[in-house]
């Protein structure tokens, strides 16, 4: 009777103590500005996209000659292009892309630099190998490398994912492995080697939950450039087909008319600039939150 009553409050007490945690981390987020304005914009712009059906009048191939480079109006809240198509709808379907893009290529790109670098901070020779590969592609400016890489696969929207990732990839490798490296040198994993415990547990249960704080936060800047880079091989003709919504395409069509029809170029050019200095700011509050060497995180 005695043991079951202790058990029933010590069962009581944690869940009292997760509950207390819980808590202390839903102030902690609310407190942080650019978590709760960055995730508020990025949300935003994502139930833009998701109910883009339900909110855009139009879809965004309807065309009609005798609405071409109407400014915008109660119809046409965006106004409409050099097509007659509707720029907010356009914009919004165009969310969807950007969004898509970003996102598959931060997953991707994540768990490919996870893996690259841990290896990599581990095993020497995987470690020249590597990084030789890393520092060549690198050794490109981004864009360059994703218009030659778009160049020789076609402008399909899963070659620009596949495109971005090869360009995205070596630096969050190399993020992570010099995190690794400084954690690989500390004390308990001496003692996890010394115990016996083998490379594969001593790399993702030992060194790998060491080194996320980093990843995400980088995670979050590559969604950022994956959206600028995907709108600038669209601007280009080398990313999304057209009549593909993309916010690279609707630029590209209002560079020509920039004068005249100013709303062409300005409304996705807000939306673009809205998403990644949402992401950016998220990034920046989860990196506040979770680095427990921050300032903030600190206070």
């Amino acid at each position: 009777m005695i043991s079951n009553a202790i058990e029933q409050n010590v069962e009581g007490r944690k869940k009292e103590i997760t509950k207390e945690r819980r808590a202390l981390f839903l102030r902690r987020v609310w407190a942080n500005k650019m978590v709760v304005i960055g995730g508020g914009i990025i949300f935003l712009i994502t139930l833009l996209a998701l109910f883009a059906p339900l909110i855009a009048q139009f879809t965004p191939y309807d065309l009609e000659a005798v609405n071409r480079l109407k400014p915008p109006d109660a119809t046409h809240w965006f106004g409409t292009d050099n097509f007659g198509r509707d720029i907010f709808s356009r914009v919004v379907y165009g969310a969807r892309v950007s969004l898509a893009v970003g996102l598959s290529v931060a997953i991707i790109t994540g768990f490919l630099g996870l893996f690259i670098g841990m290896y990599s901070s581990y095993y020497r020779v995987l470690d020249h190998i590597l990084m030789r590969i890393a520092d060549g592609l690198m050794a490109f400016p981004s864009i360059l490398l994703a218009i030659a890489i778009m160049a020789v696969m076609g402008p399909k929207p899963i070659n620009v994912v596949i495109a971005i990732v090869i360009v995205e990839t070596p630096g969050v490798a190399r993020i992570v492995r010099s995190a690794a490296l400084v954690v690989k040198e500390q004390t308990y994993i001496e003692a996890a080697r010394a115990q016996g415990a083998s490379s594969w547990k001593i790399i993702w249960s030992h060194i790998a939950p060491n080194v996320l704080t980093p990843l995400i936060v980088q995670i979050t800047y590559v969604f950022s450039v994956s959206m600028i880079i995907e709108a600038s091989l669209s601007f280009l003709g080398a990313g999304i087909p057209v009549p593909e919504p993309s916010w690279g395409n609707i630029l590209y069509d209002g560079k020509s008319v920039i004068q005249t029809a100013w709303w062409m170029t300005v409304f996705p050019g807000i939306f673009l600039l809205l998403a990644v200095l949402g992401s950016n700011l998220l990034g920046d509050g989860i990196r506040d939150l979770i680095d427990p060497q921050s300032n903030k995180a600190k206070k």
